[in-house]
């Protein structure tokens, strides 16, 4: 018999966040979580654009079944990429995905960033993903343990995502073989982040019911605290899940006369989210957070899951010129003269030359817009420019010299400064050296001295450190 999916899903905005940048999926066939980022602006359309944009693998047959959910999120990170170039507004934008897709007696597994993917199978409940973050990289290369890492400054700090910063990201993928009962969490990093993983299988054994688990899992996080959004999703493999699945009125949305060709020339957004309305009115489904809110208002801001269709529908509908008919035989006529074409090489050079100047120009003038925090001198300075020269020609010059001194920070901090660490612009540079300057502090304690009178350093303390202590 064919296995499916029972599954829930529920997604809460927490204690503290004013709008939910998280996305949730959950289908027969795939689940997804993504977790998006970018403040006020980015975030949650990085994540319904994702979500959205793989809703469609949700089905009982698919080609390619190796290579279709990491080519599909691929193609979400391009969209991604298409939307910032459209609207420089959401610039810096990004998400995390963590996706299962069933195909056939297995799960195939794409994961980036850090949420999390966890297992109960054989009784046995494990971590599957891996947090693309810089704590979990020091914790791999043995820099610091395992119990360092939650009280981590930079535990927050994402090495891989899906978004604007990376044209083709770096995916972790996988198979796993599947039997029924097996039950797997897909979670934003909301729940992890305060609740500790011994209470997540606990509860995850023992809820009962998928959306039990669920509704567990996020009142849980709330009496934590919850600072993050937080998404939950639950799945369990199914011999026959559809007596199960959550009832679906084919009648909710009916299906919208779009006029495909018409909206892949002209784009409109209202006739997508019918179109995404109407194709999971007809499935069972759960889906939350940001991009249910995206297909209730209309507001969906990408290409959707037809997205390959409707750019090949704006080829099809484009005529092109048809070419000059030409004779096929043209006589030879002795007074014609042949034309000079003397010019061409130094009209083309000269071109060549323009487009040289102009893009080194140009060049130079990008690079003035970055911004990277470095050493300076033994301090911790803002620089405007890149860190790379171009020979003799220097690319950067510093913008601000802090008073934090670089030999009150951590070691691997001091060796991140030499290499220098990358800022998206001038504030995000502010905000690299205020962490700089907590982490200074955490490394020089006050000592108070003997004699309150005396303008001495207090004993054991280095003269550096009265530079970033009161």
């Amino acid at each position: 018999m064919a296995l499916t999916l029972r599954f829930a899903a529920r997604s809460d905005v927490g204690l503290v966040r004013a709008k939910n940048d998280d996305s949730g999926y959950a289908g027969r066939y795939l689940a997804v979580v993504a977790d998006g980022m970018g403040g006020h602006v980015g975030g949650d359309v990085a994540s319904a654009s994702t979500v959205l944009d793989l809703v469609h693998l949700d089905q009982d047959r698919t080609v390619d079944v190796e290579t279709v959910l990491p080519d599909e999120i691929q193609t979400a990170n391009s969209i991604l990429n298409e939307l910032v170039s459209a609207n420089p507004k959401l610039s810096g934008m990004g998400t995390t995905v963590t996706a299962l897709l069933l195909t056939g007696g297995r799960f195939q597994y794409a994961h980036i960033g850090d949420s999390r993917a966890y297992r109960l199978k054989d009784d046995v409940f494990e971590q599957v993903s891996k947090d693309h973050t810089f704590v979990q990289r020091l914790v791999d290369e043995g820099r610091i343990r395992p119990e360092e890492a939650e009280h981590h400054p930079h535990k927050n700090v994402l090495m891989r995502v899906l978004g604007d910063s990376d044209a083709s990201p770096e995916l972790d993928i996988d198979q796993f073989p599947i039997a029924p009962g097996e039950r797997w969490l897909l979670c934003s990093d909301g729940l992890n982040a305060v609740v500790p993983d011994d209470i997540t299988e606990r509860i995850v054994r023992t809820a009962g019911s998928l959306q039990q688990t669920v509704d567990a899992l996020v009142e849980v996080t709330l009496q934590h605290g919850s600072p993050d959004n937080v998404t939950i999703v639950m799945v369990e493999v199914a011999e026959d899940a559809e007596d199960d699945a959550p009832g679906v009125d084919p009648g909710l949305e009916p299906a919208p006369d779009t006029g495909q060709l018409q909206v892949a020339q002209q784009g409109d957004l209202g006739a997508s989210a019918a179109v995404i309305r109407h194709e999971m009115s007809i499935r069972p489904h759960a889906l939350v957070g940001a991009a249910a809110l995206a297909t209730q208002t209309g507001q969906i801001p990408m290409v959707t899951q037809r997205s390959a269709e409707k750019r090949a529908a704006a080829i099809l509908t484009h005529k092109a010129s048809e070419p000059d008919e030409v004779p096929e035989d043209r006589e030879f006529d002795p007074m014609r003269r042949p034309l000079n074409r003397g010019w061409l090489i130094p009209t083309f050079l000269t071109l060549m030359g323009l487009i040289l100047v102009s893009v080194l120009w140009f060049g130079f003038a990008w690079t003035q817009t970055q911004y990277y925090v470095a050493d300076h001198d033994g301090k911790v300075a803002i620089y405007n420019g890149v860190s790379q020269d171009l020979g003799p020609i220097k690319l950067s010059h510093v913008d601000t010299v802090t008073h934090i001194p670089t030999q009150a920070l951590p070691s691997y901090t001091q060796q991140r400064l030499r290499n220098s660490l990358a800022a998206r612009d001038l504030a995000h540079a502010q905000d690299i050296v205020t962490e700089l300057l907590i982490s200074a502090k955490q490394a020089c304690p006050v000592v108070v001295p003997a004699d309150p009178q005396s303008a001495d350093s207090p004993p054991g303390l280095p003269n550096y450190c009265q530079e970033v202590t009161p």
